[in-house]
């Protein structure tokens, strides 16, 4: 026997529970005419009457009621296999917000480790910095650097120390800053600054670029533009690969990288798995390359 289509049997179910074409449209989103065709559609279907017409309304009859008995329940168990289904899915879903560049530079470069250790969990990335408003983004996570004030109801890890320092080509590794082109940020506009304090360095006598985001810097100090002030995490695989120098080394800042998240990360199994890698792989994100001596490094101004 072929059965009628699936859809004829959803549009008499609901006008069933509802005892209404008119409301049972309403709740279907669809015109009255096309929930009373569907119902005659089934009925014609399987030769049977299901409602009785009376005065415009509609009243199951015996036929219906053997019919709705068995709909019913299979509906609502269809539905709630496609909800488990749908929840299963978004649950595989991890949404993780993080800052450009470190997403950039860092966190895109090691997610295939990730999914080695957890390949069941799909990390969506999002990019922003600063202060996150977790329902609105639809953030799971978030990676940010501790210069803003978070909520006491936020939970957080810290993940890593920042340590900043200049960074260039090879080639102008030896040339000091006095006269090069200091390439600035825009996101972070007192990198060099706080580096020359915390170095103990006057400002050198020097041009200077700026650039809307850290990674645009490091991109144009990659292109032997000038000299960038970086974030060690931000250009390590340059460093290793040889691309850019860091002339005067890495000096901490006072400033760390944190993982935040709106629940206990113990209530996701999902948050847990990606908050004990990404802390067990920025464990090895410290400078292997021990800061020079600099008091010569700049001719301080008078």
């Amino acid at each position: 026997m072929n059965l009628p289509p699936l859809a004829a049997f959803r549009f008499f179910n609901t006008a069933a529970q509802t005892q209404s074409f008119v409301k049972a449209a309403q709740q279907l989103h669809v015109t009255h005419g096309a929930v009373s065709r569907q119902v005659r559609l089934l009925e014609e279907t399987i030769g049977v009457e299901l409602f009785e017409r009376r005065n415009r309304a509609i009243f199951l009859n015996h036929a219906g009621r053997l019919l709705f008995n068995v709909t019913g329940p299979l509906f609502e168990q269809l539905e709630g296999a496609v909800y488990r289904l749908q929840q299963e899915v978004q649950n595989q879903v991890l949404v993780v917000s993080c800052e450009p560049t470190i997403a950039m530079k860092w966190l895109i470069p090691r997610l295939p480790d990730f999914h080695k250790a957890c390949p069941h969990v799909q990390v969506q990335l999002l990019t922003a910095g600063g202060p996150i408003d977790f329902a609105r983004s639809g953030a799971n996570l978030a990676i940010r650097r501790d210069d803003f004030h978070w909520d006491a109801t936020v939970h957080t890890v810290t993940i890593c120390e920042e340590w900043i320092g200049p960074v260039c080509i090879p080639a102008k590794a030896a040339d000091g800053l006095q006269g090069a082109c200091l390439l600035r940020s825009k996101t972070r506009p007192l990198a060099w600054d706080n580096w020359l304090r915390l170095a103990e360095m006057g400002v050198p006598h020097s041009s200077r670029v700026d650039y809307e985001h850290f990674y645009l810097c490091i991109q144009a100090a990659l292109a032997g533009l000038g000299i960038g002030m970086a974030s060690f995490l931000m250009v390590q695989d340059e460093l290793a690969s040889g691309q850019l120098s860091a002339p005067f080394g890495f000096i901490q800042d006072g400033s760390t990288y944190c993982l935040l998240s709106p629940r206990p990360f113990e209530s996701c199994a999902n948050s847990m798995a990606f908050k004990t890698w990404l802390t067990q792989a920025m464990s090895v994100c410290s400078p292997h390359i021990a800061p020079q001596p600099l008091t010569a490094a700049v001719a301080i101004d008078p």
